[in-house]
């Protein structure tokens, strides 16, 4: 990241303790550039006399290892070696193929580093940059910059760090000062704290020298603040250049030589002109500009103020559409300069501005880290007041605001704060102090807890109930953008608290068990351990639950890490707990690589524990071809929970073990065999055969296309659920349990006829239903949901969305085509064939729709605090089934009210879950429309996670886990279909049109590759 700017022809590493301890640093150098790796290693590390006894082989293997893995472009030796080093080193690469560069690396992401990378991109939360190391906005930094005393001054460095500043501020701008020689200072001895230093650094000055000393003794890459047009564009240039050269991101304040924008427009100019002047005259990469456009205060009683925040805002907003990979910042203590003194109510003033100034594009902001309030929790009747003032929604709003804080504040935030929550219940007590972060009285508040025994019978169980509870709801509140990274520090320095006053509790009862077993060691009853994880990136764990459940009552020690956990922790917790089995589960496509990572890691690490594989999106064939030849040990696919006792009772029996893993072995090489088979005799047509055989609606000759009652969004919150009951398909609900009756008593609700099944399935029904009375009826779930609506034309395999103006597109969405050759005269098809050509003169419309049930983690949470698994797990069930009839009843509204194309359909449930009606309502990522990553195009088209909360990971799943989105299609004809595999000629048509590179899109359609 440091020299990306030089855009360097290779990069590498020499010397070192020899190549295998290289390893992870040459894997993350090529994980991070375009250029080309070199690697120079000692033979090893010397010994005692300065010799070096790694020989030529050992050099050359590792090495080749390598090579072989990808890693390396370029081989030498460095210390140690000797010209027998370098032949042997030769002889084993010669025939090897080197690392293939990748064309771009994290594109769309502004990367920054101190001593360890950052990266700011479309998934990352809002980025909080430490304040306080500013000798003008602190008065305790500057008073021991002035002394002299910099290593006092690197305490408020790290506590920032430690609070959660993402980068750290630092400002050296007084008057008394040499600032070129305190900013160089203060640099040099952060570089001597790894714990600063890890983070990156933004100089900030108006003193371009001050910035240059800065940029001189800086490490890694890092942000200059700021330079601007108002000294003309020669000068502006001349600086920027300067900062390019030191690799640095840059920040652009919105100043011409006219002054300081205010209004809106001036705002966009001013920013847009410096944007074409860094790309296309300094050469900047748009991702390592950064536009401030001026937070300026509001409430200072002049009418010309009133609209600082909204302009702002509305800037952050038209910037980040129209200046493409730009970032957003700006120093949120200005907003509020007006009420100083008045800690509390600034405080709820940057709280109310970055939750809406987030949602229109602000990306950092300069913050006291550590003291942002979360949204949720600002007393309402100030958070009202502190709106109207941001949002000029009333002229008395400053008055109003001073009268709140003369009869509340009174000095600060005292009085706002009461001790009210401390006559709470000891659970509510805890669950206020983590999201709170008060560890006053946490400890109290735990042996409280510890001391209800008849509760809390072990000390753990105060550590999985109350204070798990709470550490949930932090992590939702997070999660929703409600919550910033400062307050979830400070949770989980309460947390930490609370579990090291428990430890020695827990020790004393492992002591005591060990001495009533008569024992000096700890016997251990289970017949293995097993750890469990849904993979980075995904958030499902229903499945992944249901197996722990059943593998605990079957006498194995389960450790659930719980979901998006990533793979260096899986192996890392294996190893930690000396697991006998790692258990891999998944639900979307993603997950599926990063399964093989899990794989190719453990192969590397020369791990011997067996691996299973589960989830909805994984298959027996796919375990098989793609993950099981990364890894020499067992790569087990596990259908269901019913199969996993079984499958780990046979890989832990000596007896039995290498006998099944032989007998798997043979099956998978059978399954591979078939697969490439299968694909030497598919046949595809050609993309240009397949478009000329799509579906051709003759659009002249059938009805118009009804318009919308509305176009826009409308969002549904707290939907009345038991609007869903009757749209409930409860087949899927049966399977998810696994219960299957046999012919003719297969569907619902002949299951119940079944007889091996049927009174099971009955008792089951029973207790969904009482369960999900309760849910409905007061548990805390609730559903949220979104439809929109836009015109739109379809243009080739893609859709063209439209606002007002059908001549400029304001999205796209791109389809795939079928193109597996077909016996039948039946069309290939596409989405784009269920839209009106933009030559047709048909106008038509598009919709879009995502619905989640949120509350139903936290109740199945509760469940499982309680020990009460069946509860927890059913929970989950009932909310994925809820959710699917959520969106179930929502399309029959949109056919018949808010679309109103079939104002006249009367059907049943059952018409519904057969799919008799007119329209589709495919989602994103299945069959259809096989591409996750056309999510993004939903989310910013409609605005999803800012209007209902329903976010995305960094694998484009969804949260809350129970969602569901998708288009919306009208026409008659439209249908839902699977596309199928498809060729490399469409894979780079449609990598072409997306502006994604051939690897990626590969990547994200890895389960539909027609080809190897």
């Amino acid at each position: 990241m440091s020299v990306s700017h030089i855009k360097p022809l290779c990069i590498g590493l020499n010397c070192a303790l020899g190549a295998t301890e290289m390893r992870p640093f040459i894997e993350a150098i090529g994980k991070s550039t375009t250029a080309f790796i070199i690697c120079y290693p000692n033979a090893g590390l010397p010994n005692t006399f300065g010799g070096y006894d790694e020989t030529p082989q050992v050099t050359a293997s590792s090495l080749k290892e390598f090579v072989v893995d990808g890693l390396v472009n370029i081989v030498g030796g460095c210390c140690g070696t000797t010209p027998s080093h370098i032949r042997a080193i030769s002889e084993a690469v010669r025939h090897c193929r080197p690392r293939v560069a990748a064309a771009d690396v994290y594109q769309d992401y502004l990367q920054l580093s101190g001593l360890e990378p950052f990266r700011i991109g479309p998934y990352t939360n809002f980025v909080n940059i430490g304040e306080r190391c500013n000798v003008a906005g602190s008065r305790k930094f500057a008073k021991l910059i002035m002394a002299g005393n910099y290593e006092e001054a690197l305490t408020i460095a790290k506590a920032q760090v430690e609070m959660g500043a993402q980068i750290l501020d630092i400002n050296m701008d007084e008057g008394m000062l040499d600032g070129p020689t305190a900013m160089a200072r203060f640099c040099n001895f952060i570089a001597s704290e790894p714990d600063i230093a890890r983070v990156p650094l933004c100089i900030d000055s108006s003193n371009f020298s001050v910035i240059e000393a800065g940029l001189k003794c800086c490490q890694g890459k890092c942000i200059v603040n700021s330079i601007s047009l108002k000294e003309g564009e020669q000068e502006f240039i001349l600086r920027a250049t300067t900062v390019r050269r030191y690799g640095a991101a840059v920040v652009v304040m919105a100043f011409d030589e006219e002054g300081q924008a205010t209004d809106t427009d001036r705002k966009v100019e001013i920013c847009t002109r410096a944007y074409k002047l860094l790309i296309n005259e300094v050469g900047f990469d748009p991702s390592d500009v950064i536009f401030d456009p001026n937070i300026l205060t509001i409430g200072t009683g002049m009418e010309e103020h009133n609209d600082y925040a909204v302009n702002f805002i509305r800037a952050a907003k038209i910037i980040k559409e129209t200046l493409p990979r730009a970032k957003v910042s700006g120093g949120l203590s200005n907003l509020s300069f007006s009420f100083r003194g008045m800690d509390a109510i600034r405080e709820a003033m940057h709280g109310a501005f970055l939750y809406h100034a987030i949602k229109d594009g602000m990306d950092m902001g300069i913050v006291n880290a550590g003291n942002l309030p979360v949204y949720d929790n600002i007393d309402k009747e100030l958070l009202v007041l502190c709106e109207n003032l941001i949002w000029n929604r009333d002229v008395e709003a400053t008055e109003k605001l001073l009268t709140y804080a003369q009869n509340h504040v009174k000095g600060g935030k005292k009085e706002i704060q009461t001790d009210e929550w401390r006559t709470r219940s000891v659970e509510e007590r805890l669950e206020y102090a983590l999201i709170k972060g008060i560890d006053k009285y946490v400890v109290d508040d735990v042996e409280e807890c510890r001391a209800q025994t008849d509760r809390y019978s072990r000390p753990l169980h105060v550590i999985e109930g109350p204070l798990m509870n709470g550490m949930k709801v932090v992590g939702d509140l997070f999660g929703a953008g409600k919550m910033f990274l400062p307050q979830v520090i400070k949770s989980a320095r309460v947390m930490k608290k609370a579990v090291g006053y428990l430890i020695p509790f827990m020790e004393k009862e492992r002591e005591k068990m060990m001495a009533s077993s008569g024992s000096a060691e700890e016997t251990d009853p289970y017949q293995g351990t097993i750890i469990l994880a849904t993979v980075k990136g995904d958030v499902h764990d229903i499945g992944k639950n249901i197996v722990g459940v059943v593998l605990g009552c079957n006498n194995f020690r389960v450790v659930d890490l719980g979901v998006m956990v990533p793979c260096d922790r899986i192996l890392r917790e294996a190893l930690s707990h000396r697991a006998d089995i790692i258990g891999l589960s998944g639900l979307i496509t993603p997950s599926l690589d990063e399964m093989i990572h899990v794989a190719k890691e453990m192969e590397r690490l020369g791990m011997r524990t067996p691996l299973l594989i589960g989830g909805a999106t994984t298959s027996k064939t796919h375990t098989a071809v793609k993950i099981a030849p990364c890894y020499s040990c067992p790569v087990i696919h596990v259908l269901d929970a019913s199969r996993s006792v079984v499958v780990c009772s046979q890989l832990l029996d000596e007896t039995v073990r290498e006998d099944y893993f032989q007998d798997v072995t043979e099956e998978y090489e059978e399954i591979r065999q078939d697969h490439y088979d299968s694909l030497k005799d598919r046949r595809f047509l050609s993309l240009s055969q397949a478009r000329q055989k799509a579906l051709h609606i003759d659009w002249l000759a059938t009805p118009t296309p009804t318009p919308p009652q509305f176009l826009g969004t409308r969002v549904f919150e707290r939907y009345d659920l038991n609007r869903l009951v009757d749209f409930i398909d409860w087949k899927p609900f049966f399977d998810v349990w696994q219960l299957r009756g046999r012919y003719p008593n297969r569907g619902f609700p002949k299951i119940f006829q079944d007889q091996t099944v049927g009174s099971e399935a009955r008792q089951l029904f029973d207790d969904a239903q009482r369960l999900l009375s309760q849910m409905i009826d007061g548990c805390g779930v609730e559903g949220r949901g979104l439809v929109g609506f836009w015109h739109a034309q379809s243009d080739g395999d893609d859709i063209k969305v439209y606002k007002d103006d059908v001549t400029h597109p304001i999205a796209t969405f791109h389809g795939l085509r079928q193109q597996v050759e077909k016996d039948t005269l039946e069309p290939y098809l596409c989405v784009s064939d269920f839209v009106a050509p933009v030559d047709s003169g048909v106008e038509d419309f598009i919709g879009v729709f995502t619905v989640g049930v949120f509350g139903a983690e936290e109740l199945s949470q509760q469940f499982q605090s309680g020990g009460d698994d069946y509860s927890s797990i059913m929970v989950k069930v009932l909310a994925d089934r809820l959710a699917e009839a959520f969106a179930e009843e929502l399309h029959a509204r949109v056919r018949r009210e808010l679309w109103g194309y079939c104002t006249d359909e009367v059907l049943q449930t059952s018409d519904l879950h057969r799919v008799r009606y007119q329209g589709i309502r495919p989602a994103v990522g299945y069959p259809s429309q096989p591409d996750h990553t056309e999510k993004t195009t939903m989310w910013s088209l409609a605005g999803i996670q800012e209007k209902t909360g329903i976010c995305l990971t960094e694998s484009l799943a969804m949260t809350p886990a129970a969602s569901v989105c998708g288009l919306y299609f009208s026409h008659p004809r439209a249908s839902y279909f699977a596309v199928g595999k498809i060729t490399k000629e469409q894979v780079e048509d449609y990598s072409r049109r997306k502006k994604m590179s051939v690897e990626e899109v590969e990547r994200w359609l890895a389960p539909i590759l027609g080809y190897d």
